[in-house]
């Protein structure tokens, strides 16, 4: 397999062609945004941090069933990945009340839902990534029904697996937010990582904050955290 020409660059990673059209190359950035693009710094080590995490949980759903775009991990910055076209929807999943859910409900951050909520948000930098409901997903066309539904189902089973395999290490999963994307035969995959940037997660005892939010919040020692999220999942 030979990495190729630079397909992408977001925010946190680089995805380069191979020799396979079916196949990516995923880099991992120590690059950190906040609030659209509007707060940016580097973190040291946070790439390398980040793809051992994804690269832990994506395995750990195989394990139970749940394919992704994941292939396996090449190195410490870097993922081979099954090309996908991504369906522009954020999708996520919340346990506890935090961030913009407490700010909407008028509820203090921190208290349990009695069940998990699942969001969508409309993948749009112009917009904001505005969060959007079932009928707006159908006017824009960005997915069937039946592919809604197969995220839907996919994002609370996903849940369902983290959330227990997390709090048997002491970390409460808050919220996180999940892309997915369609293969070449139309299947609806998880996709883009699972990690410290795109979960909230703390550690079950005393609530510290474990997450990306350390950076948002300017709390300082982001990438301890993110070490000890690696730390408890074995990884390091």
């Amino acid at each position: 397999m030979e990495k190729r020409d630079m397909l992408y660059e977001g925010k946190a990673k680089k995805v380069f062609k191979t020799d396979d059209p079916d196949l990516y190359v995923i880099e991992y950035k120590d690059d950190a945004t906040a609030f659209n693009g509007q707060k940016r710094d580097q973190i040291a080590g946070k790439g390398e941090l980040n793809n051992k995490i994804s690269a832990l949980f994506f395995e750990l759903l195989r394990s139970k069933g749940l394919e992704s775009h994941y292939v396996k991990r090449l190195s410490d910055r870097e993922q081979l990945v099954r090309r996908v076209t991504i369906i522009p929807l954020e999708v996520v999943v919340r346990n506890i009340a935090a961030g913009s859910l407490a700010k909407r409900l008028g509820w203090e951050e921190g208290r349990e839902l009695p069940r998990p909520v699942v969001e969508f948000y409309y993948k749009s930098d112009e917009l904001g990534d505005p969060l959007i409901n079932e009928s707006h997903i159908a006017v824009l066309g960005v997915a069937t029904p039946e592919q809604l539904d197969d995220i839907t189902t996919q994002a609370l089973k996903i849940n369902e697996i983290l959330t227990a395999y997390l709090r048997a290490r002491n970390i409460l999963l808050v919220d996180f937010k999940l892309e997915f994307g369609l293969d070449a035969e139309g299947r609806v995959l998880l996709a883009d990582e699972i990690s410290p940037d795109t979960c909230r997660f703390w550690d079950a005892t005393t609530r510290e904050k474990l997450d990306k939010d350390r950076f948002r919040r300017d709390l300082g020692g982001v990438e301890e955290a993110y070490e000890e999220v690696l730390h408890r999942l074995g990884g390091q």
